[in-house]
């Protein structure tokens, strides 16, 4: 499964294109999120992916938990966002 991590600068739409492009070749892709602001514009590219997808009759779902990932040397909890086709 492919990861893609999201920050708080990240383009929803560009994230939305990438898990749209991931979805139409694969079963599912994985979203990771550290932090408020990058939660935020995580679930604004779920959103927007979906509104990509649903006219080739994918119907993208989500299945949010928490991953412990390391960044520099530091462990955090991030938010961790399963896509796949229903």
């Amino acid at each position: 499964m492919e990861v893609l991590k999201v920050s708080s600068h990240s383009s929803p739409n560009s994230v939305a294109g990438a898990v749209a492009g991931i979805l139409r070749g694969s079963e599912a892709v994985e979203i990771q999120a550290v932090g408020a602001g990058a939660a935020n514009q995580a679930i604004k590219a779920i959103a927007i992916a979906r509104g990509y997808l649903a006219p080739v009759g994918i119907d993208l779902i989500c299945i949010p938990s928490f991953a412990n990932i390391t960044i520099d040397g530091d462990e955090r909890t991030a938010l961790r966002l399963v896509c796949e086709n229903r």
